[in-house]
Formats: C-alpha cells, sequence, structure tokens
C-alpha cells in the first residue's frame, strides 16, 4: 500500500521546525456513582469518564488552545498490479490436478483399468455357472407374475377394495357408481389388451419364421433375462456384487459433513465449509475443508480415529495436513486402500553406478507414492523401532548410498553381530561386530579405537579448515573439492552404529562410548562427519537422552506405545500428529521422518536384502579400487593395537633428558629409528603432514601440540611441537584408568 505524504500549510515556510500540535493529558479516572437510568435520547454515560481541562480548575492554569493537530494521513486503495495479484493468487483452475498433472491422470486411468476390468472379469465367470442357471429357475416365476399383474389390472382389481367398502356401508348409490366405473374400465384394458396380445402374437411368429437364428436366441435370452429378474426374491438379487479387490467409493461432501459431525467437529450453528470441490488425486480423494471458528488443526488431529470411523474407512488412509494460511483449514487425503502396506519397491541404488552423498538420493516414497530423498550432510540421524519392522534395512539403505561414493568414507559397527552388516566389510574404513571377541579382535576395544580416532580426526579438520585459504575454504566449510581431495584428508564420513544400546551398556567402556559418541553426533556434522544410529530401546538406561537429543533428524518405525514414538521423535511429536505407534505390524520398512527437511511424514522406505546389498557392496568396492579411495579395514590397513595402546611409551622413549619441549617432526624421526615397522610411513612424509599425524595420534589422550619457537642460524623459527609435562599428565591419567579397571 502506498501513503500519501503530509505537506505543510502553504502558510508556512518550508522546512520548518516548529511545533504544531500540542499534546494534552486526559487522565482517567473511575466514577464513583452509578450510571443514571438514560431518558429517551440521551446518551448513556461509560464506566470511564475523561477528565477535561478546565478553567475553573487550578490545574489547568498555563493551559491554551492548541494548534489543531495534523490529520491522520490518508491511504491509497490497492494499484492495479496489487489487485491482479490478489486476483491471480485466489483464482481456482480451470480444470483439476487430475487432468492436468501427467502422474495423477496416469494414477486415475490404472485405477479406471483396474477397477472396471475387475468388475468385467467377476461377472464374466460367474454368467455361464450362477447367473443362467439363476434366469432358468426363476423365469417361471417371473411369467406367472407378470401375468398376474396384467389379469390386476385389465379386471381393476385395485378398485375392488373401494366397491367392498360401499357394499358394508350399504351405499347403494357409490356402489352402482364403482361397478359402472368398473365396466368401463374393464371393456377398455381388456380391448388394449386383446390388441397388445394379437400384435406380439404377431411379431413372435414373425420373429420364429424370419429372423436369422443368432437375432432369435437374443430375443429369447433377453425375454428369460427380464422374467428372470422380475421372479427373482427381492432378497436374493439375480447378479452378485462384484468384490474388487480393494474397498473404493465414490466420496462426497454429505459423508465428509457426516464424518465431522460424528467426530465432534461442527457446531449447532455452524457446518463445515468446502473452500473448494472434493476431488481425485492419485489414489485417492483430496478434500480441504473449513472447520467452524474455534476449531483448528490440533482437533481434528485428536479426532483423527473418529473422522476414519465417520468416512467408514481405516485410520491408516486418513491423511491430514495443515494449511499455512488458516488454523481452521485442513487438507484430507483419503486413499482408496491402505497405501503403507502397498510394497514401495526395490530400491533404485540396485541399478546405480555410484552416488554423489553431496546430493539427496532416493530412500523410500510417502504414502502417495512421491519419491522421498535423504541427504546426511550436517545432521545425525537416530533410527528406533521394535525388532523386525525394517529397522536394519532402512539405516542400511542409507549406509549403501555412502558406499556408492567412493569419496565417503565408512564407519560400521554391529552391536548384534548379525549378517545384515556384514558385507559392508568390502568397502568401510572400519568395522566390527558385537560384543564377543572372536579370533583376537576385541569389537568393543575397537570401536572404541575409532571413536578416538575419529574425535581426532574431527577436531583436527577444525584446526585444519580455520587456516585455509579463502579462495580454496570459504568461509571455513566444508566443500565437495576439499573432501575429494586426497591430500587433505577430509572426505565425507559416515559412522554407522546399528543396535547401538549393546555398546552403551557395556561394563567397562559403555560410559567413554557414550561420551565420545555424543561428542561426536553433536560436533562432528559441521566438518563432515554424519552419525547414524539405531536401537529397538530408546529408553534412558540403553540409550541416554543426552545422546539422542543430539540427532537432529529421527526416523521411527512401529513402536509399542505413543511415549515411546515421543521418546524417537523429540518431545512434543505426539502433540504434532506424528505418532509411529498408530502403525501396524504389516507396515514394515514404513516409519516417520522428522527433522532431515522442513516438512515431517511418512516414509515407505525402499527395499534392498542381503543379495541386493552384496550386489551394490560389490560395485562400491569396485569403485573404491579404481578411485584409490579403499582404506582401512577394507585395505588390510587396521592399525595395530600397540600403535594406539603404546604412542604415548614410545614419545616418552624418545624424549631426551631436560628436553621440556619438542618439535613434532622431530619426535616423529626419532620414532621411526625406535619402531621403523609402525613409524616409518610417518617419517616419510613432508614436515606439516608428519606433524599432524602425531598430532591425530596423540590427541585421543589429551595431548596438545602448541608453537614452539627455537633460535636457528640466529634466526626465530617456529614449528609445532608438543610439552614433556603434557605428555607425563597424559601417562598418569592412562595408568590410573587402568588401575580403576
Amino acid at each position: 500500500m502506498t501513503e500519501n505524504p503530509v505537506f505543510p500549510p502553504p502558510d508556512d515556510p518550508e522546512g520548518t521546525d516548529e511545533r504544531t500540535a500540542d499534546v494534552l493529558p486526559f487522565p482517567l479516572k473511575k466514577n464513583p456513582t452509578p450510571p443514571a437510568v438514560p431518558a429517551e435520547g440521551d446518551v448513556k454515560p461509560g464506566e470511564w469518564e475523561a477528565e477535561l481541562p478546565d478553567t475553573d480548575d487550578p490545574e489547568a492554569d498555563g493551559l491554551t488552545e492548541g494548534a489543531p493537530a495534523d490529520p491522520p494521513r490518508e491511504v491509497y486503495p490497492p494499484s492495479v498490479a496489487e489487485w491482479m495479484e490478489a486476483k491471480d493468487k485466489a483464482r481456482l483452475s480451470v480444470l483439476p490436478d487430475w487432468v492436468k498433472l501427467p502422474d495423477q491422470r496416469t494414477a486415475v486411468r490404472k485405477w479406471a483399468v483396474r477397477h472396471y476390468s475387475a468388475v468385467i472379469g467377476y461377472h464374466a465367470v460367474r454368467l455361464p455357472c450362477i447367473y443362467t442357471p439363476k434366469v432358468l429357475w426363476y423365469s417361471p416365476r417371473g411369467a406367472w407374475r407378470w401375468s398376474a399383474a396384467i389379469g390386476r389390472w385389465v379386471f381393476d382389481a385395485e378398485g375392488k377394495s373401494l366397491r367392498l367398502h360401499s357394499v358394508v356401508n350399504e351405499d347403494a348409490a357409490e356402489y352402482l357408481k364403482l361397478s359402472r366405473q368398473r365396466n368401463d374400465r374393464v371393456r377398455l384394458r381388456g380391448i388394449v389388451a386383446a390388441l397388445a396380445g394379437i400384435v406380439g402374437l404377431a411379431a413372435t411368429l414373425t420373429l420364429f419364421v424370419m429372423a436369422p437364428s443368432w437375432l432369435l436366441l437374443l430375443s429369447l435370452a433377453a425375454l428369460t433375462t427380464t422374467l428372470g429378474v422380475v421372479g427373482a426374491p427381492a432378497d436374493r438379487p439375480l447378479i452378485d456384487l462384484a468384490k474388487v479387490t480393494f474397498r473404493k467409493r465414490k466420496l462426497s461432501s454429505d459423508i465428509v459433513i457426516r464424518a465431522h459431525e460424528v467426530a465432534g467437529l461442527t457446531e449447532r450453528e455452524q457446518s463445515i465449509a468446502f473452500p473448494r470441490p472434493i476431488g481425485r488425486d492419485g489414489d485417492g480423494w483430496r478434500v480441504i475443508v473449513d472447520l467452524p471458528y474455534g476449531k483448528h488443526f490440533q482437533d481434528a488431529l485428536k479426532a483423527h480415529g473418529r473422522l476414519a470411523s465417520g468416512l467408514d474407512i481405516a485410520p491408516t488412509q486418513l491423511f491430514l495436513d495443515k494449511d499455512e494460511t488458516s488454523n481452521r483449514r485442513i487438507s484430507y487425503w483419503i486413499a482408496d486402500r491402505d497405501p503403507l502396506a502397498v510394497p514401495s519397491g526395490k530400491s533404485p541404488l540396485l541399478g546405480a553406478t555410484r552416488v554423489d552423498f553431496w546430493k539427496p538420493f532416493p530412500w523410500g516414497v510417502d504414502e502417495r507414492g512421491n519419491p522421498v530423498m535423504a541427504t546426511m550432510l550436517w545432521l545425525s540421524l537416530l533410527v528406533g523401532a521394535v525388532p523386525r519392522q525394517g529397522k536394519t534395512f532402512s539405516a542400511r539403505t542409507i549406509a549403501l548410498a555412502a558406499a556408492l561414493d567412493p569419496y565417503v568414507r565408512l564407519y560400521v559397527f554391529d552391536g548384534k553381530a548379525s549378517p545384515d552388516w556384514r558385507k559392508f566389510a568390502l568397502v568401510a574404513h572400519r568395522i566390527g561386530f558385537g560384543i564377543v571377541p572372536k579370533n583376537g579382535i576385541d569389537p568393543v576395544g575397537h570401536l572404541l579405537t575409532s571413536l578416538r580416532e575419529l574425535k581426532a580426526d574431527v577436531e583436527d579438520r577444525y584446526h585444519r579448515l580455520s587456516e585455509l585459504p579463502l579462495h580454496v575454504c570459504p568461509e571455513g566449510k566444508l566443500t565437495p573439492e576439499i573432501s575429494r581431495d586426497k591430500k587433505l584428508n577430509m572426505p565425507l564420513t559416515l559412522f554407522v552404529v546399528d543396535e547401538v544400546q549393546e555398546y552403551l551398556t557395556h561394563p567397562e567402556h559403555g560410559k567413554e562410548i557414550l561420551s565420545l559418541m555424543v561428542y561426536l553426533a553433536r560436533v562432528a556434522p559441521a566438518v563432515g562427519v554424519s552419525v547414524m544410529t539405531s536401537t529397538q530401546k530408546p529408553d534412558d538406561k540403553a540409550c541416554p537422552s543426552e545422546l539422542r537429543d543430539q540427532h537432529q533428524a529421527r526416523f521411527a518405525l512401529r513402536v509399542g506405545a505413543y511415549q515411546v514414538s515421543d521418546v524417537i521423535l523429540g518431545a512434543g511429536s505426539y502433540g504434532e500428529g506424528l505418532d509411529a505407534s498408530k502403525l501396524l505390524k504389516s507396515h514394515k520398512g514404513v516409519g516417520l521422518l522428522k527433522g532431515m527437511s522442513d516438512d515431517s511424514g511418512i516414509v515407505r522406505t525402499y527395499l534392498a536384502d542381503g543379495r541386493d546389498a552384496e550386489r551394490v557392496l560389490t560395485r562400491a568396492a569396485a569403485l573404491r579400487e579404481a578411485e584409490g579411495t579403499l582404506s582401512g579395514d577394507a585395505a588390510g590397513e587396521a592399525p595395530a593395537p600397540e600403535v594406539s595402546a603404546t604412542v604415548l611409551d614410545d614419545v616418552a622413549a624418545v624424549l631426551g633428558k631436560g628436553e621440556v619441549k619438542v618439535w613434532s617432526e622431530t619426535i616423529v624421526d626419532r620414532l621411526a629409528d625406535l619402531r621403523p615397522d609402525v613409524y616409518g610411513p610417518w617419517a616419510e612424509l613432508e614436515a606439516k603432514p608428519k606433524a599432524e599425524a602425531l598430532t591425530a595420534a596423540l590427541k585421543p589422550f589429551g595431548v596438545a601440540t602448541d608453537q614452539i619457537s627455537r633460535r636457528i642460524d640466529g634466526r626465530q623459527v617456529n614449528k609445532r611441537g608438543i610439552k614433556r609435562d603434557d605428555l607425563a599428565a597424559a601417562i598418569t591419567q592412562r595408568n590410573e584408568k587402568r588401575d580403576v579397571g
């Protein structure tokens, strides 16, 4: 809207700063006297009166008549452009969406073919073996009913009751009148019936003599069918109702109004309104209603079950969407059948050669069959469900997408040691199964080492990203180019822990694992390290809230109660209409997704079974070998256990007597002389990567590196190094933990 500018009076000089109006105070006071009954024509005073200044009031001294106040600013009417824009927004489409949109048009066409082919097939199968015997059986009865009805019409049977009534009342005049009327009717109707009989007999003889056999048979079948329909009992119709594969009916406004009435969403004086006509939307109906004033979206959510009952459908067929323009406007999508029980199909990843993990990838479809794209950038994901509902398969699909990007580093740990994750050994940088040591490998210790390694990597990434030039790393953020630069060694990383409760409840290392995972879930996503955990026990004991609350995205498949659903999806989700306990046992792989995008909703995840996963991972391993990114456990490069266990002792051993501060690259050269098989590769690096390797190895133990200045050949040289005191403190703390354990 444009405003009319206020110009100064013509007599005043332009740009004057003098006051042009006085503001007078009008204090309010409560009138102690009760209001009198106003006479006719009087104005009734209010309870509050304004105390106006009076010349007799001593407090009014010094008050004078002020200059007139400026008039209120005027507002122009809306411009033509604004008027046209408002009309454009309010205009409805000429054609409904199911006519214009190709996907909805295809869905309607498929539904029509599926529905009417089922109806035709149903009746075609029953025609020779059920309908024909019924027609032959009921046709004699139909012929008798037909002839009896004609006889009653010819002889005026409908007037018999009136004639009998006049006889009982001994009304001779009325009886004679009715008798004459009957005689006239019988005479006329008898002539009509005789002529119709003659014409019918002639037509029958003509048809029998002159018509071809097919026409004669068709006429005989039509006559027999007609007599059979007439002779069929009222409670047993001749033709059965077609039992199609799903229950579908036409939705009308009366049905919708009835549903809202039984759900208690209407008022006595106000019902619902329909701002748009009811229409088809894919495999269902789209209904938009305006609730009565005072009712809102939360009321409709609470009445979800009663609304479904009023519509005579299952609750899983009714979906509610909130309208952003009005809190009382609700958009319903009513499915023809339970869409969550329909399999979503195989994962498109089976046909993908590679995936760009920086971009969203296909994870499943929503209730209407629209694709749902997932992303793990800058977030952590929590997956929860009861057993056997597809929790592992849903999480594994995301890990398969990461595996198909050769520049994504994978950490995979499975607390239940199931076969679901075994094939990830082909590509995973670090991998472990279960909690019981086997073949000389302690999976819990391996997880703990991997967590420490990853924490050090995250801390190092923050430090290095802040030091990179702006043209390489704008705003200190990880970019696709940086993540794919092997020299920088900062790839996108996905840390997967299935059945995380098995590790968190470990009697010896559970607390440290929890602390490290909380740190990673909270801090690591910002530098490209995402955490995905899944559990079937999301309670505070098995999976504490301090870890759950760090996950930005949540995915809940079927659970036992709405309280558990709220634990997985976050407090307040039930009030938003998100309740995973309403999902049925048949809804495998179906869950509620929250936090991955702005919208929350249902996801029917794609399926990739064990064989499919093996095919994808075999292709992913070959892809990583070609790109030269196969590393860690998958490449047989698992760190030697003694490195992480004795690196503190090795560094202490190479420190000279009296050395308080030593450069990191000097320590690496000494370590290579001490253990060439372990530290030899570090010594072959350049000066800066050499120091970074030692920094990463010591950070899990709390040993930091600082700038150390030394004078060489008359000038100051600064390099990163460690202090003896920090090393001694780390060794003391480690020994204390061992003693406590």
